[in-house]
C-alpha cells in the first residue's frame, strides 16, 4: 500500500483498511528512499555525461514527478488554491477538489519547484547532489508519516486522508525518524568515501588530506598519499563537478558527518509541521492533497538545509 500510494510502481496491495494505512504511512520514508535513489541515478548519470548541474537537476526533479504521477505536486497546487481562496473550510475543500488550477496553485508550484531545482543544482555543483536528493525524498515522506500520527483528524469523511489520518502511533513515527537518520548517516559516509576515491591523484585536495591524515592519524589514506604524487592546485574537479567538499567533510571526521541528515530532516519536518498546522486550522484536518503538499514542502526545505550546511 505504501508503494502503490506514494509511487507509480505497480503493486497489488493486500487488505486496504485503516490498520494497513497506518503501517503504510509509517513505511513511507522507505518509499522516499526508493524514489530518491532512482532520481539520484538519473542525476548522477546526467552529470557523468557532462550535463550542467542545473539541467541535471531539472531532469532529476522531473523524474520524481513521473515516479509519483505528479500527485504530490497536484496536492501542493490544490492546497495552495484552497488556502489562498480565503473561504470557509467546506468551500475551500470544494476548491481543492476541482480539476483546474488557480493562480495560487500556479505560483506555489513555480516557487517550490524553483527552490528544489536551484538548491539541487547548487548541491550538484558542489559534488553532493545525489545525497541531498535522497535526503530530501526521505524527509518528504517522513513528513507524511508525522502528519498521519494520532490526534490529527481528517478534513472530510472520504478519500485517502480519512483512511490514514490518526493511524500512526508516536512510537512507529519516532522509529521511522530514527531509522531515516541512521540510513542517511550511512549513505553520507559511504558517499564521502566514494568521493574520496574518485578524486584524481593530482587533486589539490589530496595534499591537504594527506597532511591531515599524517597529523591526526585517522588511518585513512588518499590518492595523493598512496601514489606519492605532487598535488596540483589546478586540478579540483571530476567530470566538471567538484568532489572536494564531500571528501573534505569526511577528512575532518567531525561528528557532523554522522548526523548530516539531522539538519535536513529537522528543517523539512519543521516546514511541514507549520504547513500542516495551518491546513488543520483552516480545513479542519488533513486530506490526500495536504499530504502531497507536505511532502513537496518538506523536500524543498531539506534541500535548502543541505545547501546551507555544506
Amino acid at each position: 500500500m505504501a508503494v502503490g500510494t506514494l509511487s507509480v510502481f505497480p503493486v497489488r496491495p493486500g487488505t486496504v483498511d485503516r490498520r494497513a494505512g497506518g503501517r503504510a504511512m509509517a513505511l513511507a520514508p522507505l518509499v522516499g528512499a526508493l524514489l530518491g535513489g532512482v532520481a539520484a541515478v538519473v542525476l548522477s548519470a546526467a552529470l557523468w555525461l557532462g550535463v550542467s548541474p542545473l539541467l541535471a537537476s531539472v531532469l532529476a526533479v522531473g523524474t520524481l514527478a513521473l515516479l509519483t504521477r505528479a500527485l504530490h505536486l497536484d496536492g501542493l497546487a490544490d492546497l495552495a488554491d484552497g488556502l489562498g481562496s480565503g473561504r470557509p473550510a467546506e468551500q475551500a475543500l470544494d476548491v481543492m477538489k476541482r480539476s483546474d488550477i488557480g493562480p495560487f496553485g500556479v505560483v506555489t508550484l513555480v516557487l517550490v519547484l524553483g527552490v528544489q531545482v536551484a538548491a539541487l543544482a547548487e548541491a550538484s555543483a558542489a559534488g553532493y547532489g545525489p545525497v541531498a536528493l535522497v535526503a530530501a525524498c526521505v524527509t518528504g515522506r517522513l513528513a507524511i508519516t508525522w502528519a498521519c500520527r494520532e490526534g490529527v483528524p481528517a478534513a472530510r469523511p472520504g478519500g485517502l486522508g480519512a483512511m490514514v489520518a490518526g493511524t500512526v502511533r508516536r512510537g512507529p513515527a519516532l522509529a521511522a525518524t530514527a531509522l531515516s537518520l541512521v540510513g542517511l548517516a550511512v549513505l553520507t559516509c559511504a558517499y564521502c568515501l566514494g568521493a574520496l576515491r574518485l578524486l584524481p591523484p593530482d587533486d589539490a585536495f589530496g595534499r591537504r588530506y594527506a597532511e591531515y591524515t599524517s597529523t591526526e592519524g585517522t588511518g585513512i589514506g588518499s590518492y595523493a598519499a598512496l601514489e606519492g604524487t605532487e598535488a596540483d592546485p589546478a586540478r579540483s574537479d571530476v567530470v566538471g563537478v567538484s568532489l572536494a567538499p564531500a571528501a573534505d567533510l569526511l577528512a575532518s571526521w567531525s561528528p557532523l558527518v554522522l548526523f548530516l541528515g539531522l539538519p535536513a530532516v529537522a528543517a523539512g519536518l519543521l516546514a511541514a509541521s507549520v504547513l500542516r498546522r495551518r491546513a488543520v486550522r483552516r480545513l479542519g484536518g488533513i486530506t490526500g492533497d495536504v499530504l502531497g503538499a507536505l511532502a513537496e514542502t518538506a523536500a524543498a526545505a531539506a534541500l535548502l538545509a543541505c545547501v546551507a550546511l555544506w
